[in-house]
This record gives C-alpha cells, structure tokens and sequence, in this order.
C-alpha cells in the first residue's frame, strides 16, 4: 500500500507525464519478498493466498514505461548482502532539480534465518524531505509496516499496516494520519478471497473523519488471471480502474489500462507495451494514451559495465508539450 496520499485519491489517480506530481521515488516500492509468486504457479490443488491488494495491477502497471526528463544519474552501492544504498542526482529545466540518498537493510534472502528481522528503507533529499518506512515480520502470517514521510520541515503522512495472509485470502487495516487534536484519522481495510484458481474477489473501505466532514468510500475487486494474461477491475463510489495484462511470449507484453474519476469527471484510456531484446540486453516500454500522449523508454545495459543507459521521450500532442530525458544507472 502507498502512502497516505494514495489512499485519500480515488481511482483515476495517475502521476502522467507532463503532470504536476513529482516522480514517484523507490521508498514506496514493498521489498519483492512481500508480494506472493503469481497465482498459476501454485499446483498443489488448494486455493492460492491472493496476494496484497496495492499489486492487483502491478502485472499492468510494470509494462508502461516510467517518466523520464532531464538528466538523471543513480549510483548504487551494495555493502552487504542485506544493506545497500544509492545516490540520485536529477537535473531539470522542467522542475526542480535536486539530489536523493536511499539506503535499505533487507533480509540475506527470502527465507533465511533473520526473515523475522525487520526491514528498514529510508530516503532524504537536498529539500530536507523525508521518506522512511519499517516492514517487519511479526509471525509467520502476520505482517506490519510502518510509514513515515515529511516535506522540509512538515509532517505529511504517518501510518501503520497491519496485514494477514490465510491460505486463501488476505486481510489488512491501516491507519493513516491519526490526531487527537484535530479529531481526524483515515482507516482503509482491505480484503480478497481467491474464489478460484484463477478468480479473485474482494474490496476495499476507505473511510475518512475530520472536524468538518466525515465519509467513506467503498471499492469493489476482481481479478482473473491465466497462465499468460490477467484482467482486473476496481469499481466505487470514487471511480474505476480496469487493466488487462497479456504476455505474449517472452520478449513482448502488453498491458491496457483504463481509469475514470468521479471527482474529476475524467476518463483515460492508456495502451502500453513492453519489448525485450536478451541478445541486445536492451528493454524497450512505450505508451500512448487518449490525452494524446506518446512516449517510450530505452534501458540498454551497458556490458561488461555494471550500468544501464536509459534514454526517453514523451510528446503531448495536445498540450504541443516534449519532454526528453537521459539516465544512467550504476551498480
């Protein structure tokens, strides 16, 4: 789950480019180890646990390239097996430029002896904005994190997670930015049942109290996936998000996503694909949209180097707006 950010937006919620958002940074990523393998992997015969709710769309998500502009240098350092910092440097003439330090402690492995050691990701800017959060193991289901973000000198989110795995479900609450003195608190629970081997149902209740108001949002879920595609639904008061994901073989995906909200009377419908070339070592993500919006990225690892040249490109046709980037990724 994100931060107290997301939960407040209803579906329709994308950082696009040529948006305002500033580009979403790597602290809000689960470590791989929270997110269970895809369903059609189990063949057991019982009901497979659904997974987290937040990565119901991650299949669709992960094929659509990520916004690049300016120049963009990342230097990662791994000192351990289970700690490992990085250096960002971003500079813009679109936004403000700025440079981030991230560091993790992780766990050796997914299962090794300190699995119930807590993890520990952080990440500071020159701004004096701080993002951390806390995962932690409590039992063998059992799972708790803990978030905390500031902008300068401002607290902007605090929360805690709480989640439970079953055999065949998956149950979580979070409690985001509770004051006593402000008498206000937003508490999110989610829920999915996997129905079948391949179909999964379930929800999720968004419920918000302040001095001035006071209301809930209740979303609906559905996921079906087979071997090769995946198609998801969430539909609510707020809006709806639909995605459908499809490996074609082992070099192309292709991914569909369409988001309606609302609150902004907004609908977008996105194409994106995602090409592979294991010979070249090179991943190629493109995307179009119905804002009339084009763009693509080019990852293209650098060997024997340890690094990976990134080159992008965004045109909105619309808005007459171009947006070209170039990065490089040590480590």
């Amino acid at each position: 789950m994100g931060s107290v950010l997301a939960l407040s937006s209803g579906p329709g919620h994308h950082n696009w480019p040529f948006s305002t958002d500033p580009p979403p940074s790597r602290w809000n990523a689960h470590p791989a180890h929270w997110d269970s393998p895809p369903r059609w992997e189990r063949r057991d015969g019982r009901l497979p646990n659904p997974g987290s709710f937040h990565s119901l769309h991650r299949s669709c998500k992960d094929v659509f390239p990520q916004q690049i502009e300016g120049v963009k240098m990342i230097l990662n350092k791994t000192l351990s097996s289970f700690f490992k910092v990085s250096h960002t440097l971003h500079l813009s003439a679109v936004s403000p430029s700025y440079y981030r330090f991230h560091v993790e402690h992780l766990q050796s492995d997914d299962y090794s002896k300190d699995k119930d050691a807590p993890a520990l990701i952080g990440e500071m800017d020159s701004s004096g904005s701080l993002n951390a959060h806390a995962l932690l193991h409590v039992t063998e289901r059992v799972r708790a994190r803990t978030v905390f973000q500031t902008q300068q000198s401002q607290f902007v989110t605090w929360q805690f997670e709480t989640e439970y795995r079953g055999n065949d479900f998956t149950a979580a609450v979070t409690v985001a930015n509770p004051d006593v003195l402000r008498e206000s608190v937003i508490l999110v629970a989610h829920f999915l049942q996997s129905v079948s081997s391949g179909l999964v149902l379930g929800g999720e209740l968004v419920y918000h109290r302040g001095r001035a108001e006071e209301g809930g949002i209740l979303t609906l879920a559905g996921q079906y996936s087979r071997p090769n595609w995946v198609a998801t639904l969430n539909a609510g008061k707020g809006g709806a998000h639909a995605s459908y994901y499809h490996r074609a073989n082992k070099q192309i995906q292709v991914g569909v996503e369409f988001e309606a909200s609302t609150r902004t009377q907004e609908t977008t419908t996105s194409f994106g694909y995602q090409m592979e070339l294991p010979e070249a070592n090179m991943v190629f993500r493109g995307m179009i949209n119905s804002r009339c919006i084009i763009g693509g990225v080019l990852e293209k690892r650098l060997t024997p180097l340890p690094a990976t040249l990134i080159m992008g490109a965004f045109v909105n046709h619309r808005g007459d707006k171009l947006q070209v980037g170039l990065g490089i990724n040590v480590g």
